[in-house]
């Protein structure tokens, strides 16, 4: 199931925000991510907030588009009562669960109250997850006909028994398929691995990255698994049923990966994700790495205006409840203060290709620089330039990279 919610302060029911969101936001981009939480099935490794038809506690799916689009109004309204410059949307992304589970006019419809309320950059990003069994050639024409530009599809594994392992119940085979009729709409495509699986074998991970490379996406997503409690991949692992995931075999994968996917001309821009050129990448996670703005609508989505952070309620029923009532559907919230957000920048820049400026660390972490050079985890000819960018040792270590400049 999925996991439980952060604490934090209360929301305030009518969703206002502190005068501080105000501050700067004319150079930050604001994006809009949409939670779709609906699955057929509940994969063994997830806990992501989804919900498979027989956990939706009476609520439709039919009546999801109309709930989503009441809280993207109420948004626009709360950032305008909250005195924050309005900006178009430069990126929109619609998550899950399996955002292609509802019918393409549902996303269509969504992303027209996006247009209408906050309007779209004239190159705005427009991007939804799909499973390779959710969608079809019609489906994806009708996504592009809407105005979306990009297609993120969850391959996960070329391997029967990996996926197997992982619960997920999508051929393999129809892959490449859909990737084509993705391309023939005039869609971007990225796909998503995942690695380090129980019974997962180097060769086996050879044979997804070789599949994917063959399908010649724009962008690649390579995620070593994590075992979250709770999960039923948990349960099997405890029962002793199936080995724990390795960290040595986890480092070995990221390192094939990388090497398979730059000699296929992916370039490492994010330590998790790779991109064909510039204009490939995902804006829309660069965004996140950034810390731009964004609003997130739908059950346990989470949002950033100027370092105030909100998360929703999670479950769809208690979604429905609080947009009936016309009151915010935020469960909590922080609101970041200067310390807790320089030291946020610190951990998320130091995961991208442009890494993080020098001069944003204090006097005492900037003597840690040349030690982490020695070490190798950081790139030398970088930090003589005035910005530290992780090497692949770096890549591999990051949490240690982030730690030693902030203890």
């Amino acid at each position: 199931m999925p996991g439980a919610l952060p604490d934090g302060d209360p929301a305030p029911a009518d969703g206002s925000l502190p005068e501080s969101a105000q501050q700067g936001a004319e150079s930050r981009d604001f994006g809009v991510y949409v939670h779709v939480p609906y699955c057929r099935v509940r994969c063994g490794y997830c806990d992501f907030n989804t919900y498979t038809a027989s956990e939706l506690g009476g609520t439709r799916r039919a009546d999801y588009a109309g709930q989503v689009s009441h809280e993207l109004r109420f948004g626009a309204e709360v950032l305008r009562l909250s005195a924050v410059p309005e900006r178009p949307a430069s990126t929109v992304f619609f998550g899950g669960g399996t955002p292609t589970l509802l019918p393409a006019s549902d996303l269509a419809s969504m992303l027209q109250t996006i247009r209408e309320e906050w309007t779209l950059a004239a190159d705005a990003e427009i991007t939804t997850e799909a499973n390779p069994d959710s969608v079809d050639a019609r489906y994806l024409e009708e996504l592009a006909n809407a105005g979306f530009t990009r297609v993120s599809i969850g391959m996960q594994s070329a391997v029967p028994h990996v996926l197997a392992t992982l619960d997920r119940t999508h051929d393999p085979d129809r892959v490449p398929d859909v990737v084509r009729w993705a391309r023939e709409a005039g869609l971007q495509v990225s796909l998503d691995l995942i690695y380090g699986t129980p019974g997962e074998t180097l060769a086996d991970w050879g044979r997804s990255l070789d599949a994917a490379i063959a399908c010649e996406p724009d962008h690649l997503s390579a995620y070593a698994l994590i075992v979250e409690s709770g999960t039923k991949l948990a349960a099997r692992i405890r029962r002793g049923e199936i080995a724990a995931p390795d960290d040595d075999a986890h480092a070995e994968m990221y390192e094939v990966a990388d090497a398979r996917l730059t000699a296929a001309g992916l370039s490492w821009y994010e330590i998790s994700n790779w991109a064909r050129a510039t204009e490939t990448r995902s804006r829309h996670n660069l965004a996140y790495w950034r810390g731009a703005d964004w609003w997130g609508a739908g059950p346990g989505a989470h949002s950033h205006v100027g370092g105030t952070r909100w998360w929703n309620v999670k479950h769809p029923s208690a979604y429905a409840d609080r947009i009936a009532a016309g009151v915010s559907p935020a469960h909590a919230r922080e609101v970041l203060g200067a310390g807790a957000r320089r030291s946020e920048r610190v951990l998320l820049e130091t995961r991208i290709a442009t890494g993080l400026p020098i001069e944003v660390l204090l006097s005492e972490e900037r003597q840690e620089v040349s030690s982490l050079i020695a070490d190798g985890l950081i790139d030398g000819r970088a930090a003589l330039k005035g910005r530290v960018i992780p090497t692949l040792r770096g890549r591999l270590l990051a949490d240690t990279v982030v730690h030693r400049l902030l203890r």
